[in-house]
């Protein structure tokens, strides 16, 4: 044992430990170059967002499309007709679960603002035959009023997906569209008060 020690000269046993502090050194360098770049993306995109909220006022929102559908009853709904109203149109189809699970959330909303004059409807789109939207949301004792075949309005407004939301101001300015989920997002409810707001 003391034989094999002796032959082996002290640079060959550092080595391994130069090597180590070598990488440890590397590793070092790349951290701190890491958490410069963080630090900086951090506070560039502070920037961006402050620069956002800061022209939110002056931003030129698109005019939302005119457009008339039906209920199921046959009785005509006219985006005209409801001119110079904050509206909330809830693009969505029966056979959806996450339109399910928003629906009690836009209840919730509709009915904390009937003294409003705030238009909440559903557009039911992209259904099964023989579907029943009208019905199925009165069995979910959801109170708004739903318009339906509505494929040609959701093309009209660029709506893919369900569930979609879309925020009209009394301009008729489109001001958000989202495809939250969530009954209780506050966004949602931060939404509508911007609609009222104006």
């Amino acid at each position: 044992m003391k034989t094999s020690q002796a032959i082996l000269s002290p640079t060959l046993k550092d080595k391994p430990l130069l090597r180590i502090n070598e990488l440890h050194r590397e590793l070092l360098g790349v951290i701190m170059t890491f958490s410069v770049l963080i630090l900086l993306l951090v506070f560039f995109s502070a920037e961006v967002r402050a620069d956002d909220s800061q022209s939110t006022l002056d931003y030129d929102f698109p005019q939302a499309k005119a457009f008339t559908l039906n209920d199921a009853e046959g009785n005509e709904w006219s985006f005209a007709e409801h001119a110079g109203k904050p509206i909330v149109i809830h693009f969505w189809a029966t056979w959806c679960p996450y339109c399910k699970k928003l629906q009690p959330g836009l209840e919730r909303l509709r009915l904390a603002h009937l003294d409003s004059d705030l238009e909440m409807i559903a557009i039911s789109f992209n259904e099964d035959k023989g579907a029943m939207p009208a019905a199925v949301l009165a069995e979910r004792g959801i109170g708004m009023k739903t318009l339906v075949e509505g494929d040609s309005v959701a093309e009209l407004y660029g709506v893919t997906g369900t569930p979609t939301t879309v925020f009209i101001n009394r301009a008729g300015q489109l001001v958000w569209l989202t495809r939250i989920s969530d009954p209780d997002s506050p966004k949602l409810a931060q939404a509508i008060e911007f609609l009222l707001s104006e």
